[in-house]
């Protein structure tokens, strides 16, 4: 059983490694993004309230997330394992999540963070042409990663399941990496 958390810059790669990974081990992957888009195409209430924030253009907060969460996590599939990929983000979701895994007698075996310079972060970013992809928004999103997210390495520091791998390299010997310390 295997229950992983992915942090990392946004264009770190986590997204992408944690697909592959979950595909390896089979067990899924969960990301915040995805559970809320299926969410909202599934009409659900939990999506359609998320939709009516959307819509204002406001984001979705937190305890809707975590009560989303809380129900993928609760699915069949998820039983045997689950990546996470971009929850928690910041140390209070991390402690709400800390606690839903107590309730549901599940805990993280591991947090990994993948670690990319910041500058080899805007280069990819870049490298993507996406229209609000641009230098001044990107440098903004990791800045905000850094006050944010960042504090959530020491929290799984200091629970001792953290583990950093350089993301700085093909993404097959990533892969190799992950896959190698996760069945280590």
């Amino acid at each position: 059983m295997t229950r992983l958390i992915f942090l990392g810059l946004p264009g770190s790669g986590k997204g992408t490694q944690a697909a592959i990974l979950a595909g390896l081990l089979n067990i899924p992957h969960i990301s915040t993004g995805d559970i809320l888009r299926n969410a909202i195409a599934q009409v659900t209430p939990l999506g359609q309230k998320a939709q009516s924030y959307m819509d204002r253009g406001e984001l979705v907060p937190d305890e809707l997330i975590l009560d989303l969460i809380r129900d993928r996590l609760n699915q069949p599939d998820a039983q045997n394992g689950w990546i996470l990929d971009g929850f928690p983000r910041n140390v209070s979701q991390a402690a709400f999540l800390e606690q839903l895994l107590q309730e549901l007698n599940q805990a993280c075996d591991r947090a990994i963070n993948l670690e990319v310079p910041d500058e080899v972060v805007v280069v990819r970013l870049l490298a993507r042409k996406r229209p609000d992809d641009t230098e001044q928004t990107i440098r903004r999103r990791l800045e905000v990663y850094h006050e944010e997210t960042a504090p959530l390495i020491d929290f799984y520091r200091e629970r001792s399941v953290l583990s950093s791998i350089n993301g700085d390299r093909p993404p097959e010997e990533v892969t190799e990496s992950l896959h190698h310390l996760v069945n280590g």
